[in-house]
Formats: C-alpha cells, structure tokens, sequence
C-alpha cells in the first residue's frame, strides 16, 4: 500500500474522522479497538465464505482529485476469486465502454468494495487498492467463471488494506430470485411426495376391529 498507518482502521479513521468521534462521544471505543491491532487486514475463514457466496457488490474509486464513483459488479456466486491472504480478484466484462472504474484506477489505486448480503442482513466493508490487467489471457481464462455468459475483458486485481463488518440494524431482508424459486420447487415437491402417500393411504383397506 502507498500510505503507512500505525493502525489498519487508519485507513478510514482519518484525523478529521477521529476529531468528529471525539466530539460526538465515540473515539473511546475505538481507541480501545486499536490498541486490540483495529480492523482485520487478512481474509479469515469468514470473509472467505462470505465471498464464496457472493453475486454481486460495489466498487467505489476516486479520480486523482478525489471525485468519487461507484459501480456495481456481478457474477455467478464464487466469481470472486482468492489469489492470496490479502489479494481478491475477479473478471472483468465487457459492458458500456465508459471505462470510468479503470480511467479512476489508472491514476489513483485506492478503491473500496461493499458487500451486501440482503438475505442473511449481513455487510462487509473492504479498502485497499487496486489495479485493472487487460493483456494477461491466461489470467483473464483463469478467472472467468465456466459457462457464465459473458465476455471477460479484464482482471480487476484488489489488495485488502482493512476489510471490517456492519451491524443488521436497517438492513432490509431480501432474497435472490433463484433462491426463492428453488425453495418454493422444494416446497411443491414436498407437498406431492405428502399428498401421494396420503392418496395411497386412502386407497388402502380399513383393518378390521
């Protein structure tokens, strides 16, 4: 990373950050956090299920004089891939040609990626930077997913710097369409394989008293 921060949650605890906590009665909490080494800088067993399981996300980046844009990413669950303890990536599609996200990255690394699980309420915060590669082949056939319908363009490569979670609360629960067919395909299924054994159950003769 090209900034040092004496903790990780310096990377958005900021000194302006950290004057508004004190004011407003919190900067004790996390003072208390950072003494405990602040926010987590490696991907854990948790953070590696929880990106297993992911379809979809946004990807936050700056230009070189800080204006800042965000634009969703998507794919089949698991399309987000591990490279190692503090390196995630993922293919890149083809899509409306702005290319904005590489544009902001081709001049400030820094970027931001937030994770929604709707289902479950959960949210993950990650920062770090991160670099676009669009002349390595085998990298790009490597990471794209096998059978997704689409057009891989390019490697987004992110370096975690922090990654932290959120609590629930106003988290409005959700659920992906597919999950809700295959639950409710589950469901009918059930309520055939109960009305077939009671129609045989029906169709039996009364014992005799």
């Amino acid at each position: 990373m090209s900034d040092v921060h004496p903790y990780s949650s310096d990377v958005a605890f900021t000194p302006a950050v950290k004057a508004i906590q004190t004011r407003k009665g919190s900067r004790e909490t996390y003072a208390r956090q950072e003494e405990r080494g602040g926010w987590r800088t490696e991907i854990d067993d948790n953070l590696a299920a929880f990106l297993a399981e992911t379809s979809s996300f946004y990807l936050a980046t700056a230009t070189a004089d800080g204006q800042p844009y965000i634009q969703h990413r998507g794919g089949p669950r698991g399309f987000v891939k591990i490279l190692d303890k503090n390196t995630i990536a993922f293919a890149d599609y083809a899509g409306n040609r702005q290319y904005i996200t590489q544009g902001n990255l081709s001049e400030n690394p820094r970027a931001y990626i937030f994770v929604m699980d709707y289902a479950h309420r959960r949210r993950v915060k990650i920062w770090g930077e991160a670099r676009m590669i669009d002349d390595d082949p085998a990298l790009i056939d490597a990471l794209m997913p096998k059978g997704y319908r689409a057009r891989p363009e390019q490697v987004l490569v992110f370096k975690i710097a922090a990654w932290d979670t959120n609590c629930p609360q106003h988290i409005p629960q959700k659920f992906d369409a597919a999950d809700v067919a295959a639950a409710l395909a589950a469901r009918d299924a059930r309520i055939a394989e109960l009305e077939a054994e009671l129609a045989a159950l029906k169709g039996r003769p009364v014992p005799a008293g």
